[in-house]
């Protein structure tokens, strides 16, 4: 399996429009941050995780020319934004597989309701073919994902495990029963906003808190602001086994 971050930004992305913040200024490309998204393929199977603003840069920066279909973990804007630029993909595949909460697909249907049509529908829309993730297994591909259920404050947000990795963003709070869902990975990814602590979002110090209690052989921060630091001073100071991810970045399972 290879895992590649599209995005590893917040939901402003790196730069900030009009910031003279010293970590928007910096001229590492590790600093530069898309909104966070990324990019799982295995044997002949292509999924994404989240379709945000950046999509269509994203899928450009890859060269992806299909997908599998797109797991969403809620409903903000970073995260779904993207969805009308799966067009391509469906004018050369027929219909994209999408997998949400219903409140997520719900959100959806508000935002793009004419992809959702049924009668007159504009020829020039995609058509999704919508499965409805609850807090059970089901199958992707020829592999089994098992939903990972964290608070963002207190909107519930859906983590993902696909075998030996796992996949959380936009977490605030994890119980104990979700947590062990994530032991014996040998990959986690895993939201660390900031130094400070925030409302919905794991601080640096508490995304350590959970690295150090589930004990993955490799973690990789994400959906990281400005306000974490430099790219390379912060990642110098990470225990052994934990590393901020960049976009682009791509590691192998």
């Amino acid at each position: 399996m290879q895992l590649t971050f599209l995005g590893t930004g917040t939901s402003q992305g790196i730069p900030i429009i009009g910031s003279q913040h010293p970590v928007c200024l910096s001229s590492n490309p590790k600093d530069k941050r898309l909104r966070v998204s990324v990019l799982i393929e295995w044997d002949n199977y292509s999924y994404v995780i989240d379709c945000g603003p950046d999509f269509r840069q994203q899928m450009l920066a890859q060269n992806v020319s299909k997908i599998d279909g797109i797991l969403f973990t809620h409903e903000h804007n970073d995260h779904v934004v993207g969805l009308d630029d799966i067009r391509p993909f469906y004018f050369r595949q027929g219909n994209i597989s999408i997998y949400a909460h219903q409140r997520v697909v719900e959100a959806l249907k508000q935002r793009f309701s004419y992809v959702f049509e049924v009668e007159n529908k504009y020829p020039g829309a995609p058509t999704l073919d919508v499965n409805y993730i609850t807090n059970s297994d089901f199958k992707l591909g020829n592999k089994v994902v098992s939903p990972v259920e964290v608070l963002h404050g207190n909107l519930q947000v859906f983590g993902f495990r696909i075998g030996d990795m796992a996949y959380v963003t936009d977490a605030k709070t994890i119980s104990k029963t979700e947590l062990n869902k994530l032991k014996g990975l040998k990959v986690l990814v895993l939201n660390a906003l900031r130094i400070e602590e925030h409302h919905s979002h794991l601080n640096l110090d508490q995304a350590l808190e959970i690295v150090e209690y589930l004990k993955p052989e490799q973690t990789y921060f994400t959906h990281i602001s400005h306000h974490l630091g430099f790219h390379d001073e912060i990642d110098a100071q990470l225990p052994d086994g934990v590393n901020l991810a960049y976009d682009n970045l791509k590691i192998s399972i």
